[in-house]
């Protein structure tokens, strides 16, 4: 079972076996398989990325063919949680729902 959170509203995530490239966050619909969901992404690493041998990666936040991609089962910060609900207030309130 692999265990993690999305990047970007905190959601907590399950997957029987392997995150594939075209899994999404039930949360928010973010992309599952990216850099910043990753245990290599590192922000004070070359190209943000501990691995090595990964090419570079430009867009951190969506779906890439990294062959090194591993659930990272790091929280996210309460900050990530509170500017996604922040977002779907103001969305939410645009509409008048």
């Amino acid at each position: 079972m692999k265990r993690g959170f999305c990047h970007h509203c905190g959601e907590s995530l399950e997957f029987a076996e392997k995150v594939f490239r075209n899994d999404t966050c039930p949360g928010c619909g973010s992309d599952i398989y990216c850099c910043l969901n990753c245990c290599e992404y590192d922000e004070s690493a070359s190209d943000l990325c501990k691995e090595r041998q990964s090419e570079k990666v430009s867009v951190k936040d969506r779906r890439n063919f990294c062959d090194y991609f591993v659930l990272s089962s790091k929280e996210v910060s309460g900050n990530a949680r509170n500017k996604a609900a922040e977002a779907k207030r103001k969305l939410e309130a645009l509409f008048m729902k």
